[in-house]
This record gives structure tokens, sequence and C-alpha cells, in this order.
């Protein structure tokens, strides 16, 4: 018998819920259309929220202060860490709530949301805890050195303590979007964003807090941000609930948003491990200015990236929606619509940067060493740019519809596979400008081996949708 598919006049009501008003959207509005709609409102809050990285550095780096600009700089790879295990529960929770809902699970989508709460808790505090006690072995391993280790260790102790809220409130927004309420995700990031804008400028110069004033700014906006989403899902807007009887750990529940989550995990650990590893060689060849200058280079990275992750946050509960619904014609548009947009955003930021380094330098430091340094080392670092919008739209498109594994490897090749040779051999030959060279190379690599694997994904989706088409009346 062939497979029986939903039509806008005939949608499917089965399993515990009929369809609700998200979900017909999700399963029925035009893709364009769809993909706008929940993508606009992630890209400006992802631009705000980069804001949190950028805003810091700024004004920082108004301090004339080169050490303590490193020293911040030292502190991403912490940074990195900590976002892969929000990764690991937000990203992994969003997409299984989504297949759910696209399956009509709705019972089993709540026990997810309430799983993934208790997962932030433990793991917020743990990271806590281990950061706090063994926090200068940590940025000495990181490329400390005595002039910056001290403002390394003022910001993050203070960040530390406030890393419950913020996994809580990172993780549990994804799962805003993922129940289909991307405006309400979006508000959450603008407001967090905001307050701490409003409030680095008053601790850094008006207090006179320095680096310290910068990470009261931040912990306080993730806590306001926190309270905002949990205000959410024990309200009445949300169709999802979070019940406090679901909290204790399902093995099930716990091992499906691990399966899909630990693709972005691994892709955030890794790059922690490779930002230690760059620092290196940058103290090496370098020294601290050259971090300071990475510092600058990857704020602005995060800057012009963050639309391109505002439109996987829009695209992921589509993707996962209308694959786990069967509706694979609505996945492949999908994807298109997000690659286009994409590729719009990240060519306006190539032009950029390679017609206005030394301006965009100058925002963070007027020290004639990091403007000379830093205008090479971005239009360097840069060069590949116009093709990561593919790359990072593709990875999400895997991971959203439960393949953890090809994400998981799409991530990598980028972050370890062929950065961390090329970090290995290119500085001991061409000095600090290897090092700058190293992750364009590795994004142009990257970006071929996703090209081969995508064909063979939408090759099988179309095979997929083509065995639901209804067989041809008997003549």
């Amino acid at each position: 018998m062939p497979a029986v598919k939903s039509t806008p006049e005939q949608p499917l009501q089965t399993g515990e819920h009929p369809l609700s008003p998200r979900e017909r959207q999700l399963a029925f509005d035009p893709i364009l259309a769809l993909v706008i709609r929940y993508s606009v409102p992630a890209i400006i809050g992802m631009l705000v929220n980069a804001l949190y990285n950028v805003v810091d550095r700024f004004w920082i780096g108004q301090l004339h202060n080169t050490a303590a600009l490193s020293g911040i700089g030292l502190t991403l790879p912490m940074f990195n860490l900590v976002l892969g295990f929000m990764q690991l529960v937000g990203v992994g929770a969003t997409a299984t709530i989504s297949l759910k809902l696209g399956a009509k699970r709705h019972a089993e989508a709540e026990q997810v949301l309430a799983n993934a709460l208790t997962l932030c808790i433990l793991i917020g505090s743990v990271i806590m805890a281990a950061g706090l006690i063994w926090l200068d072995p940590i940025l000495v391993l990181l490329g400390g050195s005595p002039a910056t280790v001290p403002y390394a260790r003022d910001y993050l102790q203070i960040i530390l303590l406030g890393n419950v809220f913020n996994t809580i409130g990172f993780a549990l927004n994804h799962t805003i979007r993922g129940a289909g309420n991307p405006r309400r995700s979006a508000s959450t990031q603008l407001l967090g964003a905001t307050l701490n804008i409003v409030l680095d400028p008053l601790f850094i110069l008006g207090f006179g807090w320095g680096v310290r004033g910068a990470a009261w700014a931040t912990i306080i906006s993730q806590f306001v941000s926190m309270v905002w989403v949990l205000s959410y899902f024990v309200g009445q807007g949300s169709y999802l609930r979070l019940k406090p009887s679901q909290m204790m750990l399902q093995a099930r529940a716990v091992r499906q948003i691990v399966s899909i989550g630990v693709a972005p995990f691994t892709m955030q650990i890794s790059m922690s491990l490779v930002t230690i590893l760059a620092n290196r060689m940058l103290k090496f060849h370098g020294g601290d200015a050259g971090i300071a200058v990475m510092t600058i280079v990857t704020s602005m990275t995060i800057l012009f990236l963050m639309p391109l992750f505002g439109i996987n946050q829009g695209i992921q509960p589509i993707l996962g929606y209308n694959y786990g619904a069967k509706n694979y014609q609505r996945v492949e548009s999908t994807w298109r619509v997000g690659v286009t947009m994409a590729t719009g955003i990240v060519l306006l930021g190539f032009a950029l940067v390679q017609l206005f380094p030394q301006a965009i330098i100058r925002l963070f430091s007027t020290d004639p060493v990091i403007l000379d340094m830093g205008s090479q080392a971005l239009r360097t670092y840069l060069m590949v740019l116009p093709f990561l919008g593919f790359q990072i739209i593709s990875t999400i498109y895997f991971q959203s519809i439960g393949h953890a594994r090809t994400a998981m490897f799409a991530s990598l090749m980028r972050q370890v596979i062929f950065l961390v040779p090329l970090y290995l051999v290119l500085p001991h030959f061409l000095g600090i400008s290897g090092v700058w060279l190293a992750s364009p190379i590795a994004d142009g690599l990257s970006v071929v081996v996703t090209a081969i694997l995508i064909a063979r994904e939408l090759s099988r989706l179309r095979q997929l949708g083509s065995q639901q088409l209804p067989e041809p009346a008997a003549s």
C-alpha cells in the first residue's frame, strides 16, 4: 500500500494531540516565508548576543591595556568548553523535541524538556566547581603569561559563578525555538545582550572595575535571561510545559539528547583545544600582541557568523519537524533557502573585512603593532568566509534530522581533522602568518568534503520522497 501523506485540507491527526497552530505552520506554510519568520528573530537575537563578547572586548580595549585584552582572549577556550556543554543539552533537546512534535509525541517532548533542565543544573554546577578549583593551572595551560593571567583570572572567577544561570538560559532558550516560538527565543537573547551592553561601560569605566566589571555585567545579564526563559515554560503561553515531576533523569531521554547534541558539543570542545594550540603558537611567534590580535579577529568572526547560527536556529525546527513528518520535499527546500540566505550574509561580511580591515581593528586598539598585525590577520583569516554559509547550514541539516555522526564529522573536519595539522606545520615555515593561514585552508578543504556529503544526502532524500508518491492508476 502506498504511504499516506497529509495535505493542508486533510492534515494527519494521529498521536496524542492534533496539530497545534505552530505545527500547522511548520507543516504547510510556504518555505521561504517560514524560514524568514523563524530565522529573522533568531538572526537579530544572535547578532545582539554576539555583542556580549564584542562589547566586552571593545570596552576593555578602551583601557588601552594590551595585557588586559590578551587576558580576555585567554578565556576563549574556556568559553568554548562551556558553550559545548550548553549545546550538548540545548541543541540535542531542541532537535529531539522537534522530531517528537513532528511525530505527534507531545508527552515525550515534555519529558525531554524537563530532563534538559536537570542536565543544565548538573553540568553547570560541575563546571563551576572544577573551574574555580583549578583556574590558575588552566590559565597557564591556555597560554597565559605573568602579565595576562591576573586579568583572565579576575574575569573568569566571576563568570564561573554564573555558569548555572548561563547554561539554563542558553540551553532552554534553544528549546523555546524548537517548540515553535522563535520570537520569544529571540527576545531572550535581546534582553540579555541589551542589558549587558548597558552595564558594560557603567561597570568597566564608570565604577572602575575593569575586567571584573565586564564579568559582573555578563552574569547579571545571564541571570535575567534565565528567569525570562523559565517563566515561559511555567506560564500559559507555552505549548510545552515544564513539569517538576518529570525532572528525574530518564535514560532514554538523556540518550536521545546526547546522541544529537554530541555533534555541536564535539565541535565546541574541539574549538577549545584548537584555540589552546593557536594561543601557544601565537605566544611563541607573536607574544601577547599576537594573542590580542587573535582576540579581536575571533570577536569579529563570531559577529559575522552569528547571523548564520541564527539561520541555523530558524531552520532547525522546520527541518526536524518535516523530516519527522516525512515531508522530504519541504526538508530539501528549507536547506536550500537556508544556504542562500547564509551565503548572502557572509558575502557582505567578506566585503567589509577586505575593504576596511584597519578600521575594524581600530575599534579595539590603536596600538600600531596590533593595527598592522591585525589588518593582515583579519583579511587572511576570513579569506574563505563566502563559502562558510554553505558549510555551516549543511552541518546543521544533518544535526536537525538526527544524523549526529555525519554532523559531528562535518564539524570535526574544520575544527580538528584539517586545522590541527595546519597549526602544527605552517607556523614553523611561515611564522605567525602560518597561524592566520591555517584557518582558511582548513575551511576550504571542509567545504569540499561537505559538498560531497550533502550531494549524497540530497539524492537519498529525493529517493525517500519518490517512494511516498501515490502509485499511478492502473490503465
